[in-house]
């Protein structure tokens, strides 16, 4: 397909086409001519510059180049903007598999996997018509104000119309000028990488002669300073080899200004270099320590599946030293020259792992996720797809890299729902998508976890995966005991928070010198607040949800949409002053804690308490080191840490885990308390783990208790294929948005009568979710299970698209925003 416009080939139509993708929600990707100048730079995988739309220029990715001339006149590509291609054809297959299999747009795969600053933008410049003159009488004050400074500078960006008028919305404004004539619209595309330089100091080749900087240095007569400088250089070179301006003038203590005398005096002069913003350790492979028998067969055996499975579940218990198996397959493939890609859920745990990486791998791994800035991320990018960088640590965005021979991926912790994007698109699972991403190059996949997804497991059970066992906790250590607390036996009004039993635990666990982690997946101080007199809860203004008192800051927050609200003082219902403080999260743990425990060293770790590129690392390295003697915290807490002095693990609110309408509820559930639980007694003696619960009988938490996963499974498989859910079905949850409640029910009402012409009993709904309205937009839903075979099958995705387009062809629900999530975690 193509737009029309202004921009298209006057005369000879060209000989080459390509289709480009462009970083935008489009239903296809679009053609474009390719200017016989430029035929040999266009390649796939390539940057160009297009206009797209009324002038509007877009920096997209050449997806196929083909001398197949489309039915219609085409534009140009304007510019090719890389030299070689920033992608390789496996990542484009990614990308293409990615938009067919969830639904979404390439455009929108594109705008998660590219990192910003290769996503260029476009910069509206408004350019003067001379042809106008200078007559500004018919102009409106503003209007003659933008005017005015066209008619001076010729050119204006967006952002020096808005100091110009000194408002921030200028677009009426600049409309006006347009259809007055007054100027024309002109769009540019910036890069906005730009390479880290840094200067570099160097003697002059003349003094590089003893006998002359010996002469140079005895005859010195003023200039103390830049004496100083001179000496502090040549011991910086002796020493580091390669001398930095920044290094010099910090040692020397000296300004930039006695730096350029010396260079003006041609003694020293002054290089700038392009430099990496990634520091690198030495590069090195060094693996110290040995197996154990356990670990040693545990290891033998997947080299073993993997011969002739391309994918293979480790399941090890918690403690069984998953990790130093996975450093022996990492040594094995990276030896054979082969890259790695090692995905971790949270990015908590990528601190903890990539130190004890580097220890045996050095420079040769480096790690990727979210927190990075944009322009280390380009970085990388390049280090990757070139193979300088052999080895990745990464969260699940790691999964877009641009790996030029990838040999292994190992997804630690695989039945983390974090690894399933929400919002935005593309709401891929990083898990499945590598197991895809890796049968593009060949490569093997190790999934590893203490509780596997019933997914995975059921995968592995069936022969599609291999299956290996790690049942015993390194060292020896037994797994943790696990204690119930009954609150319904605590004497105590409201929810119970720490009990008199896990009181007496804590004390006596610090006391000993070991460590304790609780447990709440609750963030904020009350997760509502409740008038006692007439039973009014708090909402967001713009969803259907109860604010959560942040104390902190002292407002309401809504978890949602980000909103926050003054505290109230009196109920707007009744007037009634007396609120009830329901439930509880970790803010207000934190500060029971600091209340019942004065002298221990106390921490919170959730996304209120622990922001930037460092601060996770930083927390959990005070835990390490027992510089902290309680560490409270949500799921960040379970995923993987290793701690080796924590001796007690209180889980606060197991009730709260299993009153989720969900049908992975307990699954949920059990990952988590056994996660959690895994935490304690790694190292040195067996833990001790308490569960505070009101019904400590429920099934979950008995196989808890027992930490038998394999009966949670065979208990739970059962249910899943009664009720006909994953790994039985595939299941697309369809959510339909709009700011009125009628309209989004009448169009979800009318899709499902539309669907279930062609998928009949396979639609459930639709419905009304728990939160019914998110951000000012009312919500409704429905499912779609398909048997499994049908649902590998792209057919049933044709017709539910078909089937979408149809509703948005009746008027009433044209503006209902549709969201389709296949494989809801």
């Amino acid at each position: 397909m193509t737009e029309t416009s202004d921009i298209l080939f006057p005369e000879a139509l060209p000989s080459h086409f390509a289709e480009v993708i462009l970083p935008l929600a489009l239903p296809t990707t679009y053609t474009y001519g390719i200017p016989d100048e430029l035929k040999a730079s266009a390649l796939p995988g390539c940057r160009v510059e297009v206009v797209f739309g009324k002038q509007k220029k877009y920096a997209g990715i050449i997806r196929s180049v083909s001398t197949r001339q489309p039915a219609y006149q085409t534009k140009r590509i304007l510019h090719v903007l890389d030299d070689e291609p920033l992608l390789y054809p496996r990542q484009l297959k990614l990308w293409a598999w990615l938009s067919s299999y969830y639904m979404c747009s390439e455009g929108e795969v594109m705008a998660a996997a590219l990192p910003a600053h290769f996503k260029l933008s476009s910069e509206t410049m408004l350019l003067f018509n001379d042809a106008y003159g200078d007559d500004f009488s018919a102009l409106g004050d503003e209007e003659f104000l933008v005017a005015e400074a066209l008619l001076i500078k010729k050119e204006l960006r967006m952002g020096e119309i808005q100091q110009v008028l000194d408002v921030s919305h200028v677009y009426p404004v600049i409309k006006k000028l347009i259809d007055k004539k007054v100027c024309f619209v002109w769009e540019s595309l910036n890069e906005r990488y730009k390479a880290r330089k840094e200067n570099y100091i160097q003697l002059k080749p003349r003094y590089q002669d003893e006998a002359l900087l010996g002469e140079l240095l005895n005859n010195w007569s003023k200039a103390p300073k830049q004496l100083e400088l001179l000496l502090a250089y040549l011991h910086l070179q002796r020493t580091a080899g390669e001398v930095t301006q920044t290094a010099l003038l910090k040692k020397a203590g000296a300004t930039t200004a006695q730096l350029r005398a010396l260079a003006e005096k041609d003694i020293l002069f002054i290089e700038q270099r392009e430099v990496n913003r990634l520091k690198s350790l030495p590069q090195k492979v060094e693996i110290d320590f040995a197996l154990s028998p356990a670990q040693e067969t545990c290891l033998q055996e997947v080299q073993q599946h993997l011969q002739d499975k391309n994918v293979c579940l480790l399941h090890g218990v918690t403690g069984s030293g998953k990790t130093q198996v996975y450093i022996r397959l990492i040594e094995e493939y990276f030896s054979k020259g082969k890259q790695v890609l090692y995905l971790l859920p949270e990015i908590a745990l990528t601190a903890q792992v990539i130190r004890r990486l580097q220890k045996h791998f050095g420079g040769n791994i480096a790690i990727y996720h979210s927190k990075f800035n944009d322009n280390e991320r380009v970085e990388l990018w390049n280090r990757i797809r070139t193979g300088e960088t052999g080895i990745v640590l990464g969260a699940r965005s790691a999964i877009f890299l641009p790996f030029k021979d990838l040999g292994l991926v190992i997804v630690d912790e695989e039945h983390d729902a974090s690894y399933k994007q929400q919002d935005p698109a593309p709401r891929y699972h990083a898990r499945d998508a590598a197991v895809y991403y890796a049968a593009l190059f060949g490569a093997k996949v190790v999934l590893g976890s203490a509780t596997p997804s019933v997914e995975s497991y059921f995968n592995a059970q069936s022969g599609k995966y291999g299956l290996i066992t790690l049942a015993e906790r390194f060292g020896g250590i037994e797994l943790p005991e696990i204690v119930f607390v009954n609150t319904r036996q605590v004497a105590r009004k409201g929810k119970v928070m720490i009990s008199p039993q896990l009181k007496e635990a804590i004390e006596q666990t610090v006391d000993a010198g070991q460590q304790v982690i609780l447990f709440q997946n609750r963030r904020g101080y009350n997760p509502y607040l409740i008038c006692r007199v007439c039973g009014y809860i708090p909402k967001c203004q713009h969803c259907e949800v109860s604010l959560t008192w942040h104390k902190a800051s002292n407002k309401l927050h809504c978890h949602y949409c980000g909103s926050t609200y003054p505290k109230l003082v009196s109920c707007p219902a009744c007037g009634s002053t007396d609120w009830g403080e329901n439930n509880f999260g970790t803010e207000k743990i934190e500060e029971q804690l600091d209340q019942t425990f004065p002298g221990y060293r106390i921490a919170r770790m959730d996304v209120d308490s622990v922001r930037g590129k460092t601060a996770h690392d930083a927390l959990i390295q005070q835990f390490e080191q027992q510089r902290l003697d309680i560490l409270v915290g949500t799921q960040m807490v379970v995923k993987g840490l290793d701690f080796d002095h924590v001796a007690l693990v209180g889980i606060l609110d197991a009730d709260g885990l299993l009153s989720f309408a969900d049908f992975r509820v307990n699954e949920r559930a059990f990952q988590l308390m056994e996660q959690v639980s895994g935490r304690a007694g790694r190292k040195h003696q067996q833990g001790k783990v308490m569960i505070q619960a009101s019904n400590v009988k429920h099934p979950v938490l008995l196989l808890v208790q027992q930490h038998d996963y394999k009966q949670f499974y065979e208990n739970e498989i059962i249910g899943r294929q009664q009720f006909f859910y994953p790994p039985y079905s595939r299941i697309v949850m369809l959510t339909l948005k709009h700011k009125d409640k009628a309209v989004v029910d009448g169009a979800a009402a009318t899709l499902a009568q539309l669907i279930r012409q062609d998928l009949r009993d396979h639609v459930v709904g639709p419905a009304t979710p728990v939160i019914g309205r998110i951000r000012n937009l009312y919500l409704a839903e429905l499912m779609i299970k398909l048997p499994k075979e049908q649902g590998s099958s792209g057919t049933w995705k044709t017709v539910v698209r078909n089937h979408i387009a149809l509703m948005h062809s009746d008027a009433r629900f044209k503006n209902v925003w549709v969201v389709a999530d296949v494989d809801p975690a």
